[in-house]
């Protein structure tokens, strides 16, 4: 049986502060849990119904994880998740080191503002996709270890690197041949442009957009043009924050995958 104070405990991890005291963060379902299990994070306990323990019993016994049987009423009290998926995980939040500015040679995103954690856990989504490593975002913009984000990952979380720092610092050191492509309602059309090598991606908030202290460190300005099949006006004013990542991340990594292959 689960105690109170394990349900408090893992409750608690949903607040930011608490993630960041006990250096743990939650990870809920079957699909997100096994990604926890085959990464390289430290999977420190695992609350499960017994038919996911049954299913799972063999794989877990290799790993030496600390496990806790509990019923669907128990899972109901923990659980952030209308429907529960069976197993909730706690892992511990690896240290981040930040690589020096002139190792971001390859594609990295820089999310500025991004506050909805669905987005968030989207726009890491969609950078496992593409094969982006790294994400760096401001400090305003949602923790990558809220549960609403890491459940929007559907698990790639365990594989792409987000930092949180100073964006304009960053950009003042970052060395002056590394494009720096930010989407702007107005620009070149990213699809008459020809993208030759890596840089980093740029994408505001869809309130706000990109900040005005980060603009002038754009050097490839991005604008993504719509066609109506319809024939009627464009009423939208903007596209969603996550949308528009992916539909840049695809026009600039499909370029230069043809390059480099």
């Amino acid at each position: 049986m689960i105690s109170h104070n394990q349900i408090k405990y893992i409750n608690s991890l949903k607040i930011k502060k608490f993630r960041q005291l006990n250096k743990a963060f939650i990870v809920e379902g079957e699909k997100g849990v096994d990604e926890l299990l085959r990464s390289s994070l430290q999977t420190l306990k695992i609350y499960a119904l017994p038919e996911w323990l049954d299913k799972n019993i063999s794989f877990l016994k290799r790993k030496n994880i600390e496990l806790q049987e509990i019923s669907e009423i128990e899972l109901h009290k923990i659980t952030d998740l209308i429907t529960p998926n069976q197993v909730l995980a706690i892992a511990e939040i690896p240290a981040a080191t930040l690589p020096a500015p002139s190792e971001f040679s390859g594609m990295t995103l820089a999310l500025d503002g991004i506050r909805d954690p669905g987005n968030m856990g989207t726009m890491i989504r969609t950078a496992d996709w593409f094969g982006i490593s790294k994400i760096i975002c401001s400090s305003d913009s949602v923790d990558m270890y809220n549960p609403k984000v890491v459940q929007a990952t559907m698990g790639s979380f365990s594989r792409v690197n987000v930092f949180y720092i100073n964006l304009p610092d960053f950009f003042k050191s970052l060395p002056a041949e590394i494009p720096v492509f930010g989407a702007l309602l107005e620009g070149p059309d990213i699809t008459q442009k020809a993208f030759t090598r890596p840089g980093i991606v740029l994408i505001g908030s869809e309130s706000h957009g990109i900040s005005g202290s980060l603009i002038p460190f754009i050097n490839e300005p991005l604008h993504i043009p719509h066609f109506s099949v319809s024939g009627t006006e464009n009423h939208a004013e903007s596209l969603n924050a996550s949308i528009a990542n992916g539909i840049i991340c695809y026009e600039i990594c499909k370029q230069l995958y043809k390059n480099i292959f």
